[in-house]
């Protein structure tokens, strides 16, 4: 049976949208998902029948922005499909389970109260006040107890991860637990750590400026050639006055790229080649052997000897071989 209702009792009626809905998935989820979650609460309220394309039209939204929406909010537990249809779940009754569960964490009244958490309870004081106008959810106190516990993150370094991921617009669990995984992996625990790894980043962004520079290249970097560079200045130790003078074995390339410079500052580093004079007398000895090969052809009579000796340096080193070969020649 459709039910219909009057101007009059839509124009005075109102529906209720729990807090928990802004404080948990407002600021972490799309406009158009909200827009049919908001329009779907609505409709069911009043026990609407309503098929997936009537909604699409409805709010002039395609059918697949639908479908997915539907699905994010049934993966979020918040839709339950039913043999008739989809019905809400409690929002109320599903925040205070992830809240008291015993397993995950503790109430914000005990991580507040104990004793031992008077400095975090000052910091999660300040998290709120700064990043949630001082109206954070319950939800959140219980995860950053245990960021806290899990990264043994200092209490300044806490509102450091905090204020990193609101500056970038992304204060939402995931990218908050994805830059704590970074910043743990890079043995961050004080904020002296964290000082260190920003003079770190801030060296390694200097760095990829400077090639990117020196490669003439007027775009950003892809995050492969980025992952490229941390391998050479982070695993490698090279500076950018040893990552020079391989972009300068680049010039004899038509088109340059940061797999062929990575063949070659890693071909250096499993050298053990960890300064720049070690690596000119490395290149000066390349020389030397390309001259040698060329004074053996001419007298065995023979051209392919160096390719049979010689391939994969020359290859790799075409730029440095190719310049001894013509002084050679010149003599």
């Amino acid at each position: 049976m459709k039910l219909e209702q009057s101007s009059n009792s839509l124009l005075f009626s109102t529906t209720s949208i729990p807090d928990a809905f802004f404080t948990e998935y407002f600021s972490q989820t799309t406009g158009d998902a909200i827009k049919v979650y908001l329009y779907l609460f609505f409709l069911a309220k009043y026990g609407k029948d309503i098929r997936i394309n009537d909604l699409a039209k409805s709010l002039n939204l395609p059918l697949k922005v639908i479908q997915d929406s539907i699905k994010y909010w049934e993966g979020l537990g918040l839709l339950i499909k039913k043999n008739s249809g989809y019905e809400f779940a409690n929002m109320q009754e599903q925040e205070l389970y992830k809240l008291y569960n015993p397993k995950v964490t503790q109430s914000p009244e005990k991580i507040l109260s104990t004793e031992k958490n008077q400095y975090r309870a000052k910091a999660i004081e300040n998290i709120n006040n700064e990043f949630f106008q001082g109206v954070m959810s319950p939800s959140w106190y219980g995860d950053i107890d245990l960021w806290f516990s899990k990264y043994s993150f200092d209490e300044e370094v806490m509102i450091a991860l905090f204020r990193y991921c609101f500056n970038r617009s992304a204060l939402h669990r995931n990218y908050i637990q994805a830059v704590a995984e970074a910043w743990s992996k890079n043995n961050i625990k004080t904020y002296t750590d964290l000082d260190k790894y920003y003079e770190k980043q801030e060296a390694l962004a200097k760095i990829q400026k400077e090639i990117s520079k020196k490669l003439g290249l007027n775009r950003q970097l892809t995050q492969y050639e980025d992952a490229y560079i941390e391998k050479w200045t982070n695993d490698f130790g090279y500076n950018m006055n040893i990552i020079e003078i391989a972009l300068k074995k680049t010039t004899s390339k038509a088109n340059p790229n940061f797999d062929y410079i990575d063949k070659i500052l890693s071909d250096w580093h499993e050298r053990g080649l960890k300064t720049p004079d070690a690596i000119n007398k490395f290149l000066l000895s390349l020389k030397q052997k390309s001259k040698d090969i060329k004074t053996m052809e001419k007298k065995a009579g023979y051209n392919n000897y160096s390719q049979r000796s010689y391939s994969n340096l020359s290859d790799l080193y075409a730029n440095n071989i190719q310049s001894t070969s013509n002084d050679s020649d010149a003599k």
